[in-house]
């Protein structure tokens, strides 16, 4: 008998609807590792119940959940959470409260996978609106020189999985243009929503092409497998120092102890 327990990874979309949760389970069953156990969940609607954080507002909004969500994980025994939004949102905030686990994703995870497979990367977006805020991310890590641009299709969050046709078209054009005129190496899918077209992408225009999504949720897994096979721990010293327990609780913060508001379990094959 196997007495080793499964890894336990949650990736968390970060709105107060469930509209995407069942693609990203069927995104799990067909990617996920054998030993992993994966919670598929998005939040209550108490901070808004809206599809999508496009918006720096709707973020705002979204923050005081995704943080109360990863206390909860981190108290659950998770050993791994990704934060299903390209923008990153709340990584750096939620690290801090992460204790044991870690906390990954989809933008931070996208480009290092990129760039093990080639020297530099594209990012296909859905609207222009999003590329200031992406732009950032990408100096704030380090691989600004690698950026060859972004690369945006005219598409909102919630477009992405109304025609499939008009989509794949769509970043067949934007991926050609990153390919032949910048000449960049892979492509990045720069939203979650875009799950499921990364396959025909890159028999299209023959160069990598990076799923958001599955990079989150494979740097998870490989992050959670090395943090027990070497015993690592994030760490919690200075910019990573996180909030006193002593803190938190005078400050009455994270009071929440069920804030998702779904969750699809996909269990380990053990």
């Amino acid at each position: 008998m196997n007495n080793i327990s499964p890894l336990k990874i949650m990736y968390l979309s970060p709105v107060g609807v469930d509209s995407l949760d069942g693609l990203f389970q069927e995104m799990v069953k067909d990617t996920k590792d054998p030993g992993t156990e994966v919670h598929i969940t998005s939040l209550k609607d108490n901070h808004g119940s809206f599809s999508h954080v496009e918006f720096r507002s709707y973020e705002a909004m979204a923050t005081p959940g995704i943080m109360n969500a990863t206390v909860c994980a981190a108290k659950e025994g998770f050993d791994a959470l990704a934060i299903g939004c390209f923008y990153d949102t709340a990584l750096h905030d939620s690290r801090e409260l992460s204790g044991n686990m870690v906390v990954v994703a989809p933008c931070h995870s996208s480009i290092e996978i990129a760039l093990s497979l080639a020297n530099n990367f594209g990012i296909i977006v859905g609207r222009r609106k999003w590329v200031n805020q992406m732009k950032g991310n990408v100096h704030e890590y380090g691989y600004a020189d690698k950026l060859v641009g972004f690369y945006d299709v005219g598409l909102g969050v919630d477009d992405f999985q109304v025609d499939h046709q008009r989509t794949v078209n769509l970043l067949i054009d934007a991926a050609q243009k990153a390919v032949e005129k910048d000449y960049a190496e892979s492509i990045i899918l720069g939203c979650t929503a875009e799950f499921g077209f990364y396959r025909t992408l890159q028999e299209e225009i023959g160069v990598p092409v990076i799923d958001p999504s599955l990079a989150a949720l494979k740097k998870a897994e490989h992050a959670a497998n090395l943090k027990r096979k070497f015993n690592l721990i994030p760490s919690r010293k200075w910019s990573c120092e996180s909030p006193s327990d002593k803190e938190i609780e005078k400050f009455n913060m994270f009071k929440d102890n069920d804030p998702f508001g779904n969750r699809i379990i996909v269990s380990a094959d053990l």
